[in-house]
């Protein structure tokens, strides 16, 4: 019995002397990430198509920040990029603790959210001195007009911004339609079946509230009801919410209205020159998305890193700054894009007056969102659930009237069919 014991540990010690080895080696190799050996990734957060990707020959600005990072610190890196559609499924994600990512880029009402709610940690900006040096003192700093949602910028560095407005057909909108120049556009029951809004509560709350001239930011439960009824009367005559499908569906006019961000109003233009933009005389939103690292980062140093690189005009590493400007046509807050006599020309290339819609935002009334108290949020998104799931109560009656018909009808040739099995029989 004691010689089976002796001999079992001796075995067991064998196995381990010559497993352990290969363990060990197995986990050096091993990154925190999952096994890309000595390659640090890189999650980075960002809205569909708001970066320069390296397709039809534009830069591809992660591909060179993974460059210029290896150049500089002997480091490989690998930028694991995903999209998100809304700021509303960005906060889903971040505030559910089941994904961690490194860098962010949510607007500015939902940065305000965040830092409320601890989920951003501060920015180090030893790590980021381009920002400093190139972004424009309108929005970023102490004396910033446009960022009071992150007042000197502590947990944000400002990447793009711009205005909402209206983009329409000209082959469905005719020039002189009164509705022009009005949010009362996306309204009108004579283009019916032919207008998008926004699949998200901030924006589509927006255009309503916009439009009845109610503050968009109110504390007022009534203002929100009376922008959710204006809402429903929407509803019935559009052919849906949208968020990024409404590229296809502008693009190829199987939609004809729809509002929506400036600079993907040009990014549909440069495949559908029949599309027309338009900022609404009620007013509108001007929105500012910027860089952030959530609180939960694992690698805080090379995120500000990354954050710096984003807004460089290194020619060496192919200006990404003015790279992403140009691949997403959005207003660009740094100093060396807005100066840049190639970006303002190849501006002027895709539509003569491109950059006035983008830059021009004295000419426009605007208002930003505001972070709201924790029971408006629950109200919004009570009202929003209520928007999607409503049915009216004529429609309610008709389907259940055609239930109840059904119903009948199938009971009815049920007891025939018996009967007149029974006959036969």
């Amino acid at each position: 019995m004691k010689r089976s014991i002796i001999i079992r540990a001796l075995a067991l010690s064998l196995t381990i002397l010559c497993v352990l080895p290969a363990l060990l080696l197995g986990l050096s190799g091993c990154s925190a990430e999952g096994g890309n050996g000595d390659t640090l990734t890189l999650y980075v957060y960002n809205w569909g198509e708001y970066i320069s990707d390296g397709s039809e020959g534009c830069l591809d600005s992660n591909a060179a920040f993974e460059e210029w990072y290896y150049d500089t610190y002997g480091v490989k890196v690998k930028v694991n990029y995903s999209t998100f559609s809304s700021n509303e499924s960005l906060y889903a994600k971040l505030s559910s603790g089941s994904v961690s990512y490194d860098v962010v880029v949510p607007s500015d009402y939902m940065i305000e959210r965040l830092i409320a709610e601890d989920l951003l940690a501060p920015l180090n900006y030893d790590n980021i001195p381009l920002a400093k040096e190139n972004l424009l003192p309108t929005f970023f700093g102490e004396t910033s007009e446009h960022s009071d949602y992150d007042p000197g910028n502590v947990y944000s560095v400002p990447y793009m911004y711009g205005m909402i407005g209206i983009i329409y057909n000209t082959t469905m909108v005719a020039e002189d339609d009164p509705s022009l120049g009005s949010w009362k556009l996306m309204w009108d029951e004579n283009h019916a079946g032919n207008i998008l809004q926004f699949n998200n509560s901030r924006d589509a709350f927006g255009t309503a509230q916009y439009y009845l001239q109610l503050d968009v930011n109110s504390n007022s439960e009534d203002d929100w009801r009376t922008a959710l009824d204006m809402l429903k009367k929407q509803k019935p005559i559009l052919q849906g919410y949208v968020m990024d499908e409404i590229y296809n569906k502008m693009e190829n006019g199987s939609a004809g209205i729809a509002a929506y961000y400036a600079g993907d109003y040009l990014a549909m233009y440069e495949n559908n020159p029949d599309l027309e933009f338009f900022y609404p005389e009620e007013g509108t939103n001007l929105y500012v998305d910027a860089m952030c690292i959530p609180k939960a980062a694992k690698h805080k140093e090379v995120a500000e890193r990354y954050i710096n690189f984003m807004l460089s005009v290194d020619p060496a590493y192919g200006a990404p700054a003015i790279a992403n400007a140009e691949y997403t046509y959005y207003a660009s807050p740094n100093r060396m894009v807005v100066e840049s006599e190639e970006y303002i020309e190849y501006m002027g290339e895709i539509k003569e007056d491109a950059y006035e819609k983008m830059y021009d935002t004295d000419a426009v009334k605007t208002s930003s969102y505001k972070n709201l108290s924790g029971e408006k949020l629950i109200l919004i998104n009570e009202l929003w659930e209520e928007l999607k799931s409503d049915v009216t109560v004529s429609a309610g009656i008709y389907v259940i009237c055609g239930v109840i018909i059904g119903t009948l009808a199938i009971l009815a040739i049920y007891f025939a069919v018996r009967k007149k099995k029974r006959s036969i029989d």
